[in-house]
């Protein structure tokens, strides 16, 4: 696979069953959750709210989800995927990957991922506007923020593409929705399989993959906490990490503040899509 083939027309496996699609959301989820990426919750260090071991029971829970992809709706499939993680886990640990992998697990019935990716955002409803916003009323994610139009407060009022459109300039999520996962397939799966090519270490292709991706965009988590010029510092910083010219243990020393507020998760999020994508198509 040339480097920049994630970026164009990629082509899924043919022969891939809903199971195996569902078991790579899985291991996509418990790969990110891995690997030590800086500020993040991960096997060396834990939240005071959410541990390691919360991000591997979520990655279990959403199996049974996952796998209703291909017969069931997006809005059906992220709801129950939500409900089945909550079960288990009292605090929102995977909202933003769940919202990113349901889209992909469905499109890889397709032979062509990325365009059927593009077909399935483009069917999206207001039925699965409806059941997404009841999903994130359940995970109750953190910094959320109030906005004017489109408010998961005020209910969905439009098809979830459309919802995700009025949300895109403040969450990267929203924003993949509207733009085909654009960063996914241009900037974190080229940069996951060139990385793991060179080097064959996963778990550092997956924190370069981080690095890669919070570089190109501030993390929206971050910007919506704490304002866009911290959200750029720490992208600068992503960038000196890249280059060599400051260390992984500086930059993670740097995010750990006591409350957390600095953690790029939507970043982690795209990381997870991107690992997704690496695996269906490159056997990651």
């Amino acid at each position: 696979m040339r480097s920049n083939s994630c970026g164009g027309k990629v082509k899924g496996r043919k022969d891939i069953t809903v199971e195996e699609a569902a078991l790579a959301a899985q291991a996509a989820c418990v790969l990110e959750a891995s690997a030590p990426k800086p500020g993040s919750v991960n096997r060396l260090h834990d939240f005071a709210d959410t541990t390691f071991e919360d991000f591997m029971i979520s990655a279990l829970a959403i199996g049974e989800a996952m796998r209703l992809a291909w017969t069931h709706t997006v809005g059906e499939v992220v709801l129950k995927a939500v409900e089945d993680t909550r079960r288990l886990v009292s605090t929102n640990t995977n909202l933003g990957m769940i919202l990113l992998l349901t889209p992909l697990v469905k499109a890889a019935a397709s032979d062509d991922l990325r365009a059927g990716l593009r077909k399935v955002l483009r069917e999206l409803s207001e039925t699965d506007a409806d059941l997404v916003y009841k999903a994130i009323r359940l995970a109750a994610p953190g910094g959320l923020g109030k906005v004017t139009r489109g408010d998961i407060d005020d209910g969905a009022r439009g098809t979830l593409r459309e919802m995700m459109y009025l949300a895109r300039e403040h969450d990267a999520v929203a924003a993949a929705y509207v733009n085909d996962y654009q960063v996914v397939f241009e900037v974190g799966c080229p940069a996951l399989i060139n990385y793991y090519r060179r080097k064959g270490n996963r778990t550092e292709a997956v924190v370069y993959t981080y690095l890669s991706l919070l570089e190109q965009q501030p993390d929206s988590l971050v910007m919506r906490k704490c304002g866009r010029e911290t959200a750029e510092e720490i992208s600068r910083q992503a960038g000196l990490v890249l280059k060599g010219k400051m260390s992984l243990g500086e930059f993670d020393d740097f995010l750990r503040r006591p409350d957390n507020a600095l953690n790029p998760g939507t970043t982690s999020d795209l990381v997870a899509a991107s690992i997704f994508v690496a695996t269906l198509l490159d056997g990651l």
